[in-house]
Order: structure tokens, then C-alpha cells, then sequence
């Protein structure tokens, strides 16, 4: 293990909450292809961290307890005095301004990870020469059977190739702490990767951009699909649409 071993292992656990920029998750993914110990602790991080994500129950704050909390961190802010020495007068907003950030920590709203940034990069790495599939055809009933024991559910795989989006394979992922299924089409040189993750994370992000790649996410059937490319966002519109009317 060597000093750049040590730089990844610390952006491990943000890749798999999804908090990575582009360039750094591709760079993690690049990393974890040749250095097996690396990939290793990926994968026990992600068992861990998909191990307290299903067993463990949260429970949203109520507004009374928001309220006793905001009152009991406003009495606990001091008051500015009259002639204060100036590091008596430095400690008293430290502490007040570590006292606000802390009940803006807790009175926000809970959010789920960003996927975008992450799936964007997971994309640009699955463009690299030999990382696209896992398992190639263009047969959905070769793909679908070929996921079974993989995958802790089973994602519908369809082939859109009538309405102009060819299946061509499909692969494993792991983002934001949870398996996903990547399913690969085609449309005219553009490739589409749609993943599939068994539960939604974070709110609802319909379509966006990053750095050039568009996606378009939907949720069916207790599922959230994510489509990422580099096609145009008019298209990827289409795409997500023909896939949920199949």
C-alpha cells in the first residue's frame, strides 16, 4: 500500500455515498481497477454501509421537538456584553456561530445523496475499453437470467430496439451504498447506460446535466432508473418514455 493507496481509501466511503466530483470518483474507479486491496475494502465498506441501510430505522423529527430544540440553542447563545476584551468577544461568536450551524444541522430536512455526479462518473468509466459490460447481447432474456444471484432484487430488463434503442448488455455497479444493475443501448454511436437501483435514494431528480451528460431519472414499480449519456436531452426524454410504456 502506498501514499496514493491512502488518499483513495479516505474517498472510498464519500464514492459510495455518492458525494464524489466526477473527476474524483472516475479517479477512485481507475485506482480500484489495479490495486486489488483497495477494492477490497470498497467492498467491505459497501456490505457495511448497505447492511445499515437496510436494518436500521429513522425516524423524521417532530415540530415540537424542533422547537425545543431551537429554543434551548437560542437560550444557550450568549448575549453580547458591553466592553468585552476582544478574545472574550472572538469565543462568544465561536459559540454562537457553532451553536447555529449545529441547529441548521438539525432542522434541515433530510436529504438523500446527489447521484447525479456520481452516475455521470460511473458512465465516463464504463466508456473505458473493457469496462462497458459485464455481459453482452442484445437478448433481454440472456441479460435478465444473468443478474439472478448477482443482485439482491431482480431488474426488468427490456429491449427497446423497435423504438430505436437497442439493448447491447449490462453490468454490476455499486453507488451511493447500494447494488445497482447497469443496463447498456444504443442509439445511432451514443450509449446509454440506465441504472437500476432497487431503492430510491433522495429526492426525485427528473432530468439534469453534468459536464456534458445528460440524464433523466424515473421511479416504477418500487424501483428508481437512472438514465446517463451523452445523447441529447430531448432524446433521453424519449428513452425514459418509451421504457415505461413497455
Amino acid at each position: 500500500m502506498n501514499e496514493d493507496c491512502d488518499e483513495i481509501r479516505l474517498l472510498i466511503q464519500a464514492d459510495l455515498d455518492g458525494e464524489l466530483t466526477p473527476a474524483d470518483a472516475a479517479r477512485v474507479a481507475a485506482h480500484l481497477e489495479r490495486c486489488p486491496r483497495c477494492a477490497e475494502t470498497q467492498a467491505d465498506l459497501g456490505r457495511i454501509s448497505h447492511r445499515v441501510r437496510e436494518d436500521t430505522t429513522t425516524y423524521p423529527a417532530s415540530e415540537q421537538l424542533r422547537a425545543r430544540i431551537a429554543a434551548q440553542v437560542a437560550a444557550a447563545i450568549p448575549r453580547p456584553a458591553p466592553k468585552r476584551q476582544p478574545w472574550i468577544l472572538g469565543a462568544s461568536f465561536g459559540l454562537g456561530g457553532a451553536l447555529a450551524a449545529g441547529l441548521m444541522l438539525l432542522l434541515l430536512p433530510v436529504q438523500g445523496p446527489d447521484l447525479a455526479d456520481a452516475l455521470v462518473a460511473s458512465h465516463i468509466h464504463a466508456l473505458q475499453p473493457g469496462h462497458l459490460m459485464d455481459v453482452v447481447s442484445t437478448d433481454q432474456h440472456t441479460v435478465k437470467p444473468w443478474f439472478d444471484g448477482r443482485l439482491p432484487f431482480a431488474p426488468p430488463v427490456k429491449d427497446l430496439a423497435a423504438q430505436g434503442f437497442p439493448l447491447t448488455g449490462g453490468r454490476l455497479d455499486y453507488l451511493a451504498g447500494q447494488p445497482a444493475a447497469a443496463l447498456t443501448f444504443s442509439h445511432g454511436k451514443h450509449v446509454i447506460d440506465l441504472y437500476v437501483f432497487a431503492n430510491p435514494v433522495g429526492p426525485l431528480a427528473p432530468s439534469g446535466s453534468r459536464d456534458g451528460y445528460n440524464y433523466v431519472e424515473w421511479r416504477q414499480d418500487g424501483m428508481s432508473f437512472w438514465a446517463v449519456s451523452d445523447l441529447n436531452a430531448e432524446d433521453m426524454t424519449t428513452f425514459a418514455a418509451d421504457w415505461r410504456r413497455m
